[in-house]
């Protein structure tokens, strides 16, 4: 791996995580929050739906493959030390699903670090396995995973046509306490986390589908890697972004298929749009560049600052800009992801000109190696592939 490959993927993870931020302000700007979007009150306006078509499950994806890239990198550095496989990667990832469990609780509903942590542990069993035993896999699982959004889509479109303008939108998060939210997020725990089940299956094949891409070359300056760059844009920029830009306007009912299904066909390409566009460039990087490598390199630093900040603009425990700026939708809601995404920029850049690692990867990196009795720094490529 050279110093620009690893560039690569800091940048790629980078514009991932602001792009879910990206899916995630809609939320949190709802002046009903979570409550409003699981219980499907009303359709966005037009403008709205096509902006939110920009980032729905686009960034999701396209960071679930970036995991299986880091997935990879971590298997071939063991392979490398003869350190057993998976060995303590089981421990990384049990911590991961209590990092994600805590910031579920704590900060947002929506986490997706605990369906990572669970599709990890399978694929940590099978991404050493033959390319044959792992197209099996990705074909089996990924068949059960179209089957099951197909058959939940299904249900929905037959569903009765809600009325419409009989259910009060939620007042907890425009109106509620902290701790209230805190207490509802255990109360509903079920029914908030139920996206796990089409999170971890997806995992499981993006995992996969990362770690052999990866062995592909696609981030390779080569003919091979330029190739495959460039089938993947076609397959997920000329065919991904048209199917998924009619499933985006086809109403509430394809809601799954335009968020779980056709997105990460549309991530391959911009992958393959953003490594390619990377390749192409020279000279110094430039401050947008700079700052989403650098926030690449914080990734779960960003993911959970991102989301604590958005929480305290935007909830009634904080500044309540969601009721109180309701009237200013859509454009107000750009104007917070902005400065949202231009503050943990910046806040990334600057810690990183003093620290290797960002605050809760520097916590992390020590709760993995303590049960160890390590002090010693992992090699450069695990240091830089850490999961976000």
């Amino acid at each position: 791996m050279t110093s620009r490959r690893i560039e690569v993927l800091d940048l790629l993870r980078g514009i991932a995580i602001v792009g879910t931020l990206g899916t995630n302000i809609w939320i949190f700007t709802d002046p009903g929050g979570p409550a409003d979007v699981m219980g499907a009150l009303g359709r966005p306006e037009t403008l709205e739906t096509l902006l939110r078509f920009l980032t729905n499950g686009k960034f999701l994806a396209l960071l679930t493959l970036l995991f299986g890239v880091g997935l990879e990198l971590q298997y071939r550095s063991a392979a490398r030390r003869g350190v057993p496989w998976p060995g303590w990667y089981l421990w990384r990832a049990g911590l991961l699903f209590v990092e994600g469990l805590i910031h579920y609780l704590l900060i947002f509903e929506f986490d997706v670090l605990m369906g990572y942590a669970l599709a990890s542990i399978v694929v940590a069993y099978l991404i050493g396995r033959s390319d044959r035993a792992v197209k099996v896999w990705m074909i089996t699982v990924g068949s059960v995973f179209a089957a099951l959004v197909g058959l939940l889509t299904a249900g929905m479109l037959s569903a009765p046509a809600s009325t419409g303008g009989t259910s009060e939108p939620s007042r907890l998060f425009s109106d509620g306490t902290y701790p209230q939210q805190v207490a509802a997020r255990i109360e509903m725990f079920g029914l908030y986390r139920i996206e796990i089940v089409l999170i971890v299956p997806m995992g499981i094949v993006l995992f996969l589908l990362g770690s052999r891409l990866m062995r592909a070359g696609v981030f390779e300056d080569s003919e091979r890697g330029a190739a495959l760059r460039r089938r993947l844009m076609v397959a997920g920029l000329a065919v991904g972004v048209p199917l998924n830009l009619v499933t985006s306007f086809a109403g509430p009912g394809w809601f799954l298929v335009d968020r779980y299904l056709l997105p990460p066909l549309v991530a391959l390409g911009l992958l393959g749009l953003v490594a390619t566009l990377a390749r192409r460039a020279t000279g110094a990087p430039g401050v947008l560049r700079r700052g989403l490598t650098d926030v690449g390199r914080t990734a779960l630093s960003s993911y959970i600052l991102q989301n604590l900040v958005a929480s305290a603009l935007c909830y009634g425990w904080g500044l309540g800009l969601a009721a109180s700026l309701d009237h200013l939708r859509p454009w107000w809601v750009l104007a917070a992801w902005a400065g949202i995404c231009a503050l943990f920029m910046t806040l990334s850049t600057l810690w990183l000109r003093r620290f290797e690692r960002g605050p809760v990867e520097t916590l992390w990196q020590w709760a993995y190696l303590l049960p160890q009795g390590r002090r010693k720094k992992p090699d450069k490529i695990v240091e830089v592939s850490i999961e976000r």
